[in-house]
């Protein structure tokens, strides 16, 4: 059951670093591809946590390893790589999207962040020819940095929650605002569809990562993921997405 959305959450952002100008976020959603390509770059980028997102008025959650608890949301960096990684384990409702996307992209104006780049996978029907990513973005991200790309851009659909309101902003501001969406698969994670966002990411920002490893980082985490992805199953129906969002 949903917390009553008249009381409405608050977010806070402590970040201990200079921001860089370019935000790649994962977050927890159907699937938790896009959550689990962002996990494994920070693992393979060597990244450290240099911030943290905590939240009042909201069903919250404590992930924890090896007896230590951690953030459920945390933002990492290294001060020679211009990419800030957000990674968010906590499950936003829909009635809680808006005040939660509020308080990042009010970090992000603050910092002078000029980039958001999302992962996100998509339970939508899909056949084998559709096991690629799309983007949805803003003309000034595609200008920017899809010129050259093979991405296809999606069809027709809606954005809803926290994408929604991220690209709202770009649309109104000269945030540059990219989605990148694959279909996901039931299982948890969908670690091909982790990959695909991967690559897409390595053609975005020239980097390289050692894919290969991408199935045992998965299987070594394979029960956490397992348990986040019931937290999301238990959600009330309303709050899941629906299969006709993208065509």
């Amino acid at each position: 059951m949903a917390t009553d959305p008249s009381s409405r959450p608050s977010f806070r952002i402590t970040h201990e670093a200079s921001a860089s100008e370019r935000l790649v976020a994962g977050f927890s959603s159907f699937g938790l591809a896009g959550l689990t390509a962002v996990d494994f770059l920070v693992d393979q980028l060597e990244l450290e946590e240099t911030g943290y997102i905590t939240t009042e008025e909201l069903p919250s959650m404590t992930p924890f390893e090896n007896g230590t608890p951690r953030h459920h949301t945390r933002l990492f960096s290294r001060p020679d790589l211009d990419l800030t990684l957000l990674v968010s384990e906590l499950f936003v409702p829909l009635w809680a999207a808006d005040p939660f996307a509020k308080s990042i992209l009010d970090w992000t104006e603050s910092n002078r962040i000029e980039e958001i780049t999302i992962l996100s996978g998509v339970p939508l029907p899909h056949g084998p020819t559709d096991h690629r990513v799309f983007y949805v973005a803003t003309e000034d991200y595609q200008d920017e940095q899809l010129a050259a790309s093979d991405i296809t851009a999606m069809g027709t659909g809606f954005l809803d929650g926290v994408n929604a309101s991220v690209v709202g902003r770009g649309m109104d501001t000269d945030l540059r605002v990219g989605v990148f969406i694959t279909p996901v698969h039931p299982r948890v994670p969908d670690v091909e569809a982790a990959l695909r966002l991967l690559v897409a990411v390595e053609q975005l920002y020239d980097i390289e990562v050692d894919t290969t490893a991408l199935e045992q980082f998965a299987g070594e985490i394979e029960q956490y993921y397992r348990d986040l992805e019931e937290r999301l199953q238990a959600v009330d129906q309303s709050e899941i997405h629906e299969d006709r969002m993208y065509m």
